[in-house]
């Protein structure tokens, strides 16, 4: 563009090109604002919760669990959870109402080789059935309190929205039944435990258990799903002792547990109830702590987590390849992973001086020699190492 020769005809060229400028600036500025105001606009729509109602019985109402019973052995009863004891996938079907129906009990089992203790339990378990729904179920609870039973206890789901996740509406003596129901309006893996005081002691004894809502739509279908739980023991002996084990309130309020477990005991998912799969299989782990004190480095050695599902979320998108996972007590997760190579995989809290204490796992994977992925130069030797 040639400039005019006049002097005054270039500076009102200038001063108009500037305030055509300035006139371009502030109308993107606005449109800036208006696309901004927009998004804010539709992100506080999507955050808001959806509004669900309470879902009517049509026909026989079904359990949002298994339903397993204890299986004594010269009078001592096995109290360990088997991973595999969930129910299925839920998948795309819409709201409904279902329910859920716990009994505490306070069993002598078998928490190691020559030893047992005095848990307190769901269902005669630890940890307690795993409770499947799905967002905008309707869950009815009902949950009674064996005759035997020397304490009070109740259930507090961390899934619930409603004074005491439920545990006032459950508050009962022995041979007393208490229920409540509530409406599932959270997606997410979440706890649920015995909140009677002093909580910490129930929770230690083993009243504790995971409640997975799942959202509209339901869960990516994989080939092997499992359940596992960390808690603590606070035997007055000392780790290793045999015999009839009992409490110590001193080593729970000073929180220096004797025991750390998976899934109830010594043992429980090594010698008694191994995690299993075979090569090429999709694998998803739901892991809770129970606690009621330590928080878990949940690792699994060998392996690499292709997705987890940070504090339980189910509707946040997942970190992907995650070597260890950090989950509270009172929180959960969900960790998702494809197995390429066979062999012993060692389910771990990667504060590895608990492995010690009794808190070890293994997945068993069994299948064809990959050595794409991994090939051993000496196997022979190998086969002799004590190394995990």
């Amino acid at each position: 563009m040639k400039l005019p020769r006049d002097r005054n005809d270039r500076v009102m060229l200038v001063a108009v090109s500037a305030l055509a400028g300035l006139g371009l600036l502030i109308a993107a500025d606005h449109t800036l604002r208006s696309t901004n105001t927009d998004l804010i606009t539709t992100t506080a729509q999507a955050r808001e919760p959806r509004t669900y109602s309470s879902q009517p019985a049509r026909g026989p109402v079904p359990h949002a669990h298994t339903r397993t019973r204890t299986v004594k052995t010269d009078g001592v009863a096995s109290i360990v959870r088997d991973p595999v004891d969930l129910p299925p996938i839920i998948g795309k079907r819409g709201p409904q109402r279902v329910k859920v129906d716990l009994e505490t009990t306070e069993v002598t089992g078998q928490l190691a080789d020559g030893a047992t203790y005095r848990y307190w339990t769901f269902n005669d378990k630890v940890p307690g059935p795993f409770v499947r729904v799905r967002v905008g179920d309707t869950v009815e609870v009902r949950l009674r309190n064996h005759d035997d039973s020397s304490m009070m206890h109740n259930v507090d789901f961390h899934a619930v929205t409603g004074p005491g996740g439920g545990a006032k509406a459950t508050d009962a003596g022995a041979g007393e039944t208490r229920s409540f129901e509530f409406t599932a309006i959270n997606p997410g893996l979440y706890v649920y435990h015995c909140a009677v005081p002093f909580a910490a002691q129930h929770i230690a004894n083993g009243m504790y258990g995971l409640i997975l809502v799942e959202p509209e739509g339901g869960l990516p279908k994989v080939d092997r799903e499992f359940y596992v739980m960390q808690g603590e023991i606070y035997t007055a002996q000392k780790f290793g002792s045999t015999g009839a084990l009992t409490e110590s309130h001193d080593k729970l309020l000073d929180e220096r547990p004797e025991y750390f477990i998976f899934n109830g005991a010594v043992g429980a998912l090594t010698a008694e109830k191994p995690l299993k799969a075979n090569v090429g299989e999709t694998v998803r782990i739901f892991f809770g702590v129970g606690g009621p004190n330590f928080t878990s480095s949940f690792h699994v050695i060998g392996e690499v987590f292709d997705r987890v599902y940070s504090m339980g979320s189910l509707t946040t998108a997942p970190v992907r390849d995650v070597q260890t996972v950090s989950v509270p007590p009172g929180g959960a997760t969900m960790v998702e992973f494809k197995v390429d190579v066979p062999g012993k995989y060692m389910l771990v809290d990667h504060a590895l001086s608990r492995v010690a204490r009794g808190l070890v796992g293994v997945l068993e994977v069994t299948g064809p020699e990959n050595t794409a992925v991994f090939k051993d130069h000496d196997p022979a030797r190998s086969a002799h190492s004590t190394g995990h």
